[in-house]
């Protein structure tokens, strides 16, 4: 019995040791495994973002409601062959941005699971009141996903139509964004009743 109450502090004492002073083969075994998990860990991260990002994964939601709107419209398909998905328009594109609004999305998804949205008539019934919260973010941030491929520097006002150069160089002037008047554009209006208008579906 005493000597294995004297084992036991010296095993302590030994592990403290090698603890506080590790081998060069157990801090490089460490640091190997740290990266390859981390390597590993940041695949799998990615693959997830990307996938929530794809129009199939927004479609298992939203097939009911607004994505057949979208796939009559000419984000969907047009003479020139570019597409924007639901990802493009409605998750930032920079890295921060883009997981603030993935965080917030997770409440828009356990709306649908939990039943507050999961029907057309139910999607329909707070379509105004979601709207109006996507269109405030779009104003918060300028319009950045609309930007992202529609820029007035980069515009060509000459193929324009001209009630479209006339509304773009007005907006420049009074220094407003994409989202002030194309609210109708991917997905049909909500009920706009008793709602200021001054925009438009083109």
């Amino acid at each position: 019995m005493t000597e294995k109450k004297q084992k036991k502090p010296n095993f302590i004492v030994r592990f403290w040791q090698w603890f506080r002073s590790p081998s060069r083969v157990a801090v490089g075994v460490l640091i190997t495994l740290s990266f390859i998990v981390g390597i590993l860990f940041w695949g799998g991260f990615n693959t997830a973002l990307e996938h929530t990002n794809t129009e199939e994964f927004c479609s298992n939601c939203h097939m009911n409601d607004v994505v057949p709107e979208y796939r009559q419209s000419s984000h969907y398909m047009n003479h020139s062959g570019v597409k924007a998905i639901c990802s493009d328009c409605h998750v930032p594109h920079k890295f921060f941005p883009k997981w603030k609004r993935k965080l917030e999305a997770a409440k828009e998804v356990y709306a649908h699971f939990t039943g507050k949205v999961d029907t057309k008539e139910k999607f329909e019934a707070v379509r105004l009141e979601m709207a109006e919260r996507e269109w405030a973010r779009m104003k918060a941030n300028d319009s950045a996903a609309c930007r992202s491929c529609h820029n007035f520097d980069d515009m060509d006002f000459t193929g324009q139509k001209r009630v479209a150069v006339k509304m773009h160089k007005m907006a420049i002037e009074e220094n407003k964004t994409c989202i002030d008047c194309h609210k109708g554009i991917a997905h049909q209006l909500p009920n706009m009743e008793g709602v200021e208008s001054g925009f438009t579906k083109e």
